[in-house]
């Protein structure tokens, strides 16, 4: 027994006219009924398309301004009826209910209208409630209904009908399985809208939902799966336009995005190296050009096969020296004709255009998966200001310390705790990652500070006359030694250790100044 069902009336409702004309017109060339709602009824008529007004199949006027239209037993009957239960039959016929074998609906513009800022009546009107109806009704009637509910769709189904006379029970179930899947994340924006406006950041009940955008070659390992999805507008990865290069991977997709989260802390000219998700090389500077000399001097070693974020469009002569090392990735809000011309020479390297920053202030909620469930915090868009700075030495800092601190701190935010960061006129000297021990990670930043010195031909450290930023309180002063021993002249850290004291008076003994922001910036 085959499992194709023919399909002989379909009913269509669409907000997304895309691809409607042509839709309609194969049906009707197969002689498919077609019954439909409002606009969508009319722009069939006006393509020469012989169509049905629900309304005048139902008997049913639209009432409500339109919020009633297609909630009616005719239609939810003939969606659910099972054609293969007499019962069921006798019961439509009964009632003079028509079979409906294929169903077209796409939401009201709800996410849509929340993103382009619509006021709270408006985003309400948007709320579809006719149409996910009807899509869970022929969902789950999908043994004999064949369910549409975004226009990449229509092709598809059209080539089944015109190769098999009708649509599979594989291709159905298929349809039925999308068609839940996005009355699912349409409810959670409704959700999700809702919350916000309470101002509820973690409602009792949680839906996570996104668009598989791709599916990956693998994870962060090989034996491992992975897909890429988008979930919301914020300039970024997810808004990104790849111009050249190979096939994004996982780990390139994670790395890239903490590297162009990074450089978004920065207003002036900058540029983030990224390796294993770390900054291994920060700077700001006059130029692009400059910034990236700052930044690779940093880690050069680290910076081979890294990720390069730039918070400006880039230009020819930037494109000429990232393109001089190995690089992965390259992310930047956009790219001069000329720099994308130097860099087409490298064929494998991915170019990525995103068309604006991430605003490192916009709220916003991020989750991890544990056993059983996940956990949920809002990001860190916490951001220390110079007036917020208390210090605590009996020598203050300097003005040019106080913007390497800053700019230091800033960097601290997105390294893997613990993180230690020797700055210098606005560049990282030497970067401490991920470490179980706070002296360690300062013991790593000063050696790294000394290959980077010892690299570039210069005498001694690039640690010297350095700042040194903690990206929480230093629990001993032995962190605090490690750093003054290797050249800082001036720290900033959070604050807050039972030692406290201890740790001000090893910085008054050595003569250096310190400021705690009372705010810490763990990344786990």
């Amino acid at each position: 027994m085959t499992d194709i069902v023919p399909i002989r009336r379909a009913l269509i409702s669409v907000s997304d006219k895309t691809g409607l004309i042509e839709f309609g017109q194969a049906l009707a060339a197969k002689g498919i009924e077609i019954l439909s709602t409002g606009g969508t009824a009319k722009a069939l008529r006006e393509a020469g398309i012989a169509v049905i007004e629900v309304a005048d199949h139902t008997g049913f006027p639209e009432i409500l301004d339109g919020r009633v239209k297609t909630l009616v037993p005719q239609l939810h009957g003939g969606l659910l009826g099972r054609r293969d239960l007499p019962e069921h039959v006798a019961q439509m016929e009964a009632h003079n209910i028509a079979p409906i074998d294929l169903l077209a609906v796409n939401l009201y513009p709800f996410e849509a209208t929340v993103a382009r800022g619509a006021g709270f009546d408006d985003c309400v009107e948007n709320i579809d409630i006719g149409g996910p109806a009807l899509i869970r009704a022929a969902s789950k009637n999908h043994a004999f209904v064949t369910v549409l509910t975004e226009a990449a769709q229509y092709g598809e189904v059209l080539a089944e009908i015109a190769a098999e006379g009708g649509t599979s029970l594989k291709l159905r179930r298929r349809l039925a399985g999308q068609a839940y899947a996005r009355t699912a994340s349409y409810d959670a924006a409704i959700s999700g809208w809702f919350a916000g406006q309470r101002g509820e950041a973690f409602p009792e009940r949680m839906t996570v939902a996104g668009v598989r955008r791709q599916e990956l070659r693998y994870g962060e390992n090989p034996h491992q799966q992975a897909a890429f999805y988008v979930n919301g507008t914020r300039p970024g990865i997810a808004t990104a336009r790849q111009v050249q290069g190979k096939e994004l991977s996982y780990n390139n997709l994670n790395d890239t995005d903490a590297a162009f989260e990074c450089v978004a802390e920065f207003s002036e000219p900058s540029i983030v190296i990224v390796k294993h998700a770390n900054p291994c090389g920060v700077a700001t500077a006059a130029s692009m050009s400059a910034a990236w000399d700052l930044a690779l001097r940093c880690d050069p070693e680290s910076a081979f096969g890294g990720i390069v974020a730039l918070n400006r469009a880039l230009d020819a002569a930037t494109a000429e020296k990232i393109s001089a090392i190995f690089t992965e990735v390259i992310v930047a809000p956009d790219a001069s004709p000329e720099a994308l011309a130097l860099l087409a020479r490298k064929k494998n390297l991915r170019v990525l255009l995103t068309g604006g920053l991430p605003d490192p202030n916009a709220p916003g909620v991020t989750v991890k998966s544990v056993a059983g469930g996940f956990l949920a915090q809002t990001r860190d868009a916490g951001r220390v200001s110079r007036d917020a700075l208390k210090v605590v030495t009996k020598i203050a800092p300097t003005a040019a310390q106080l913007d390497d601190l800053l700019f230091a701190f800033r960097v601290c935010k997105h390294v893997k705790s613990n993180a230690i960061i020797y700055a210098k006129d606005l560049a990282t000297v030497g970067i401490g990652a991920g470490q179980m021990s706070r002296v360690n990670s300062a013991r790593i930043a000063a050696w790294k500070a000394e290959e980077a010195a010892r690299t570039a031909g210069i005498a001694g450290s690039l640690a010297t006359g350095s700042v040194v930023a903690s990206d929480a309180f230093f629990p001993f002063a032995d962190g605090l030694q490690a750093a003054i021993a290797a050249g800082a002249t001036a720290v900033i850290q959070p604050g807050g250790s039972m030692r406290d004291a201890e740790v001000i008076a090893a910085a008054d003994e050595a003569g250096i100044a310190m400021v705690l922001t009372g705010m810490r910036h763990f990344r786990h």
